[in-house]
């Protein structure tokens, strides 16, 4: 798995399958936030710091993490679906596993939403380990099959496309590539 550490440049939109597997990092580095988050409740309660990591959670998975299913699900996947090697079982599973996940968050947001107003609550580790169980054995699947599948089957224009529906999902400027 690739991290991505101060003296590594983010992948842009031009290396879509790469942004992706960033956002994949990304994912994880929040889900190891909600962890500490967990354990920090337990000890401290609610707090300024348990606060900012819960508007920091909240932020990310109600943007970015949305952008990102979006990206596959209306994008990446359908690309795919043209090209005959396929494996639509995968994507069939990776699709059920979406729903889940949003199910997941939507049990989880409410709770978040307690700790940034400042409210004592009680967390469910469960209902936690549930979120960030699904999500890293979700990008477990997605970075050892799905990915190198797209970067095997996809062309070069459904490639620069997926990039460019990914910064237009965002508002953001599409540059392509001048690399070979």
């Amino acid at each position: 798995m690739i991290s991505l550490n101060a003296f590594q440049a983010a992948p842009g939109f031009d290396d879509p399958l790469q942004m992706l597997r960033a956002c994949h990092d990304k994912i994880l580095q929040q889900c190891a936030t909600l962890k500490k988050l967990d354990t920090h409740l337990r000890k401290n309660g609610c707090n300024t710091q348990t606060q900012q990591a819960a508007s920091g959670i909240l932020r990310y998975f109600d943007s970015a993490g949305q952008f990102h299913h979006q990206d596959e699900e209306e994008n990446l996947f359908p690309a795919l679906l043209t090209c005959s090697d396929t494996d639509t079982g995968l994507l069939a599973c990776l699709l059920a596993e979406h729903e889940e996940m949003l199910s997941a968050w939507t049990a989880l947001r409410p709770v978040l939403l307690q700790v940034v107003a400042g409210h004592e609550t009680s967390v469910d580790s469960a209902l936690i380990e549930n979120f960030i169980t699904r999500h890293t054995d979700h990008i477990a699947i997605e970075n050892a099959q799905l990915l190198p599948m797209a970067a095997r089957l996809l062309s070069t224009q459904q490639i620069m496309l997926l990039g460019r529906k990914m910064s237009e999902r965002r508002g953001a400027k599409f540059t392509e590539s001048t690399r070979p």
